[in-house]
């Protein structure tokens, strides 16, 4: 049955016509999957294998630590994308009217806010002495604002996520002093909206880090959502259109980046350091928050790899998926394995005073940054989380009914 509209669903619903619900579609497991194992490497690198300088700095970085932090970057604009991308599929697969879909952005956007507001920033820090809003931060509020988004035609969201997603840069110059000069409030408030920024917010040093500003998350979820109805093309059809959207944005991203002409505050220069590490300017864009070409760069490879990734069988399938299946209880339990291992570890070689890497001032007396290490710890972190993730993949899929389960 090809879907043409959510409106359309509901009415079938409600007539008592059947509404086909569909099984999961395998490349979007597989592709959350893969983003998900990837993530773990960046965050394995915030407690274990920290460097005195950003790995992103290719005057000092090695191209292996360089390349390691690069291909991370994926992974959110692929998980952003992907979310937009389930509420279609939520919809269509339910029969949701747009009512019932809008109810469920919301208050599950509402209820990751409050997670990452108290488990996810505390699992990050240890302590409640300032927040860490990252990612499941901006999923929240994109989820919530793509549920107002709804109110519009499917054409007019498509319309606004692209204004977003293109525009944005064009406000590079206007940073947090400058709106701050008007009170503090509307400084943060233009953090939360456009620019990444942490400070201490009290007179104790209560820290607060705003470090996914919500443009143009928010319209890399409303494009997400609009992709949804390609999906429901016919298969050859479908998978032309996204190898032709993935190669018009690796396009585009490579004469924007070559040209300097828009998209992204760093120019490429060459690098004194020779032909390669110029070649890896080229991939040096910025995340916080995701340029134009940042988002080009990423997003376009993506959907290239999609209809590859349907085509996929066998084991490394099946493996990977599960992680795929179930982003958010991976995303929650990793960060506490990671830095209570990392404690530990500090504990046992360094002394009682040692303290995770992650968000402290300086490295202890004879640290040395290991990238062997960081890959042992990651492989061991996977095979860890694999049972309780495959476990709960399960549950949820033999207790469809219960309701609580989509919020986890």
């Amino acid at each position: 049955m090809a879907v043409t509209s959510i409106d359309r669903l509901g009415e079938q619903a409600a007539s008592g016509a059947v509404v086909r619900v569909a099984n999961r579609i395998g490349s979007i497991d597989l592709m959350r999957g893969i983003v998900m194992i990837i993530m773990a490497i960046d965050h394995v690198r915030d407690f274990w294998d920290p460097t005195p300088y950003d790995p992103a700095d290719l005057g000092k970085a090695s191209a292996a630590l360089f390349l390691t932090r690069w291909i991370t970057h994926f992974c959110a604009p692929t998980f952003m994308f992907l979310a937009g991308t389930s509420a279609w599929l939520y919809a269509r697969n339910t029969g949701a009217t747009r009512g019932e879909l809008q109810r469920f952005l919301l208050t599950r956007g509402l209820w990751l806010v409050l997670l990452e507001l108290t488990v996810v920033s505390f699992s990050w820090r240890f302590d409640f002495n300032g927040l860490v809003l990252q990612v499941i931060w901006a999923l929240g509020w994109c989820m919530a604002l793509l549920a107002a988004l709804l109110f519009l035609p499917r054409r007019a969201i498509a319309a606004f996520g692209l204004l977003l997603v293109f525009g944005h840069n064009a406000f590079d110059g206007i940073h947090y002093e400058d709106v701050a000069a008007y009170g503090a409030g509307w400084g943060w408030l233009w953090a939360a909206a456009h620019e990444f920024h942490a400070a201490p917010v009290t007179a104790s040093g209560y820290m607060v880090a705003l470090g996914y500003p919500l443009v143009p998350w928010v319209g890399v979820m409303a494009l997400g959502y609009c992709f949804g109805e390609l999906l429901e093309l016919p298969p050859q059809e479908r998978d032309r259109w996204m190898r032709r959207l993935g190669l018009a944005a690796v396009a585009l991203f490579l004469l924007l980046r070559l040209s300097n002409f828009y998209g992204e505050s760093q120019p490429w220069l060459s690098n004194p350091r020779g032909p390669l590490y110029t070649a890896l300017g080229v991939l040096n864009v910025t995340k916080y928050p995701p340029s134009l070409l940042y988002l080009l760069m990423t997003l376009g490879p993506v959907l290239l790899l999609l209809p590859w990734l349907e085509k996929q069988r066998g084991a490394w399938v099946r493996l990977v998926s599960v992680f795929g299946r179930v982003p958010f209880f991976f995303y929650l339990l990793h960060l506490p394995l990671l830095h209570l291992g990392a404690w530990i570890a500090a504990k046992l070689v360094y002394g009682v005073g040692a303290q995770p890497a992650f968000l402290t001032p300086s490295l202890p007396a004879g640290y040395e940054p290991s990238l062997l290490r960081l890959y042992i710890v990651w492989a061991l972190t996977i095979l860890i989380l694999y049972p309780p993730c495959r476990w709960y993949a399960g549950y949820k899929s033999r207790h469809k009914d219960y309701w609580w389960l989509s919020y986890l």
